[in-house]
């Protein structure tokens, strides 16, 4: 991507009056939008094929039906789950946005430090996509017109950060992540961090060289808004990540569609589960990653605005223990 990009007039800058724009046509304005409770639904299982369509069905948001849809999975590396994005479950998302009428499906990504076309290749993502119809847009292929530069309020960036115009322009946006810490400055990596996968390459250095990379995450996601997240937690890290750790079986899906609800409850998990200092000794709203989201109006500003959602009785006894945890902090 060439220097003078950022003075092209094809480029849209996406401020946070812009993101407030963009909350305000859904109906919220970013100050209602942190006052509003979220539901994020939680199903303790270890099929992932039950797992997603359960969350969907209790979450019952909005559906896709005749809209293309944007899918974000978490194709950093090419590791096993939760280290990427598990194949049934991916699998299962897009069978369920097919089965409420998605006019059309397409996964992006950017890996990284691996080729994404290698990662995705060895995750068996082309196979996949031409057996669901869907289409795959390597955002490490983008051309300058492709990006949509984004300026949120008082940004830790030195460099202009983009997201895909895809992206910030969906008009439905899916994103998929896994449960787990990260050993590499990110504390952990869940539906927030998975925007880092959405920003150009040659962005990566400044920020895992950052003091601020974790307020630096969060901003990445002023460029766009999801519409449904699915976190696979049937397997976690609870000490390393974000590509190998520490696993254990967590045996739980989450869902919602508020990133600050559903990655406050997958740090209430990692904190049932005991995972590492980084985790146990902070609060989960005082997780940088979760404050800076907070402060751009991203999500919820505290436990107390989550609802859990359960079906059955073994995820409604998990769930108690998981409100337990958020209300512990």
């Amino acid at each position: 991507m060439s220097a003078p990009m950022s003075r092209r007039a094809f480029i849209t800058s996406v401020s946070s009056a812009a993101a407030v724009g963009a909350l305000s046509r859904s109906g919220l304005s970013a100050r209602q939008a942190t006052a509003a409770r979220a539901k994020v639904a939680l199903v303790r299982t270890s099929d992932r094929k039950r797992g997603v369509a359960e969350v969907v069905r209790l979450l019952n948001v909005p559906g896709p039906k005749g809209k293309d849809v944007m899918i974000k999975p978490n194709f950093n590396t090419a590791d096993p789950a939760p280290g990427s994005t598990h194949g049934e479950t991916l699998r299962q998302l897009m069978a369920e946005l097919l089965e409420r009428d998605a006019r059309s499906l397409t996964i992006g990504e950017r890996s990284g430090p691996p080729n994404t076309k290698k990662v995705m290749e060895d995750k068996g993502v082309f196979d996949l996509a031409r057996e669901m119809k869907a289409s795959i847009v390597n955002f490490e292929d983008l051309a300058d017109a492709d990006w949509v530069a984004v300026s949120p309020a008082g940004t830790h960036w030195k460099s202009q950060l983009y997201v895909p115009r895809l992206v910030a322009e969906a008009p439905y946006m899916v994103s998929t992540c896994c449960l787990k810490t990260h050993g590499f400055g990110g504390v952990y990596s869940m539906s927030v961090k998975l925007a880092v996968g959405m920003t150009p390459k040659r962005l990566m250095r400044e920020m895992h060289g950052s003091p601020d990379m974790r307020r630096m995450i969060a901003e990445i996601n002023a460029g766009y808004r999801p519409n449904l997240i699915v976190m696979d937690g049937v397997d976690a890290f609870v000490d390393g990540g974000p590509s190998q750790g520490k696993l254990v079986a967590a045996n739980v899906f989450v869902g919602g569609t508020d990133r600050v609800a559903v990655d406050a409850v997958g740090l209430a998990i990692l904190k049932e589960l005991g995972a590492n200092a980084a985790i146990m000794d902070r609060k989960i709203f005082e997780q940088e990653q979760l404050r800076r989201a907070v402060d751009l109006g991203l999500g919820v500003s505290g436990p107390d605005q989550i609802d859990l959602l359960t079906g059955d009785d073994p995820s409604r006894e998990f769930a108690a223990r998981i409100k337990t945890r958020l209300a512990a902090g």
